[in-house]
């Protein structure tokens, strides 16, 4: 036998190992049908646990391979470990770049403006997210490396106001200590970002009473272009030395929403009733949105003391009680 036809039967014989090697990389469905599977990468994975792992699933063709193209291209030790969604119609290579990317499943939530820890808490306990003990003891308990946290006073109340309302992505593998962390990164970055600590200090008002500002108006407001102008009664009150006497203050009192506010209810005895306590109340009754913590430290400038809610949701702002009185004979009926 010639050395030539060897040497031709060596390269051959490569060739199709090689074909072969890189038919084993292709998906195992070509087909592009098969529905995507929640696939779990378990923390300090070796890349032999993950191939075998992958290869049961039906995600890939063959560990062996699956190994030798990780280990070649130098990404057996960049694999993360989290939740992923793979389908058995992406080739070795596809699922190997979501791996090592962590490009981790998902899941959202959101927080509405105006939420209270409250209802926040059910929330996402009825969504399945947190287990609920563990989440309130967190809420009380929980260690946060935030600045705007360091003076708040200790009690179950002490994160109310902070978790900011928006909605989030967050990893399924997400733990209740994450999912508050990430709500918390939401009211840092709005406080850095309107600068809003240093809005307060020149308005001779700390964060926190900026912030509990922010959700009396979050929760009184229901047009974007009263937030100013009951900033502006609340200040204006304040300066006076006039009891706030805001409704939403009784109903955080009460422990929750009220169609209507009765006589009696304003004689709760809680520190956040604005209508037996002067000032502000000892913190935040929800969690203000973006426009209300701006609000809070840039009130419109008028003289009003006194506004009405009138049948549209939007208020009637007044001066004098005269006109305020007036105001309440004509929208109140």
């Amino acid at each position: 036998m010639n050395k030539g036809f060897i040497l031709l039967a060596i390269f051959v014989s490569l060739g199709l190992l090689s074909l072969y090697t890189f038919t084993l990389l292709d998906p195992v469905d070509p087909s592009g049908k098969s529905s995507n599977v929640l696939v779990r990468i378990p923390p300090r994975s070796s890349t032999d646990q993950i191939a075998a792992m992958l290869e049961q699933q039906g995600m890939i063709r063959d560990d062996r391979a699956f190994r030798l193209y990780a280990r070649f291209h130098n990404l057996d030790n960049r694999i993360q470990a989290g939740y992923y969604l793979l389908n058995a119609s992406m080739s070795t290579e596809e699922i190997l770049n979501i791996l090592v990317r962590g490009k981790t499943a998902s899941k959202n939530f959101t927080i509405p403006e105006g939420y209270t820890l409250k209802q926040i808490t059910e929330s996402l306990a009825a969504k399945g997210f947190i287990r609920e003990p563990l989440f309130k003891d967190l809420l009380v308990n929980g260690q946060f490396n935030y600045a705007f946290l360091k003076d708040l006073p200790r009690g179950d109340r002490r994160l109310e106001g902070y978790l900011f309302p928006e909605t989030y992505n967050i990893g399924l593998d997400s733990a209740e200590k994450d999912i508050l962390n990430v709500m918390l990164a939401g009211m840092d970055r709005q406080i850095k970002e309107i600068q809003l600590e240093e809005k307060a200090k020149a308005m001779n008002l700390t964060l926190h009473q900026a912030v509990t500002i922010a959700s009396m108006i979050e929760r009184e407001a229901r047009v974007d272009k009263d937030r100013t102008l009951i900033s502006s009664v609340i200040h204006n009150r304040l300066k006076a030395g006039m009891m706030l006497q805001i409704d939403a203050t009784v109903e955080y009192a009460l422990g929750g929403h009220r169609e209507k506010i009765y006589y009696k209810d304003l004689e709760v005895d809680s520190p956040y009733n604005t209508y037996k306590f002067n000032g502000l109340p000892p913190g935040p009754i929800a969690s203000p949105g973006r426009e209300s913590l701006l609000a809070a430290v840039n009130p419109a400038q008028t003289k009003y003391l006194y506004y009405v809610a009138k049948p549209d949701g939007s208020h009637a702002f007044s001066e004098t009680l005269a006109e305020h009185n007036a105001n309440k004979n004509k929208y109140l009926k």
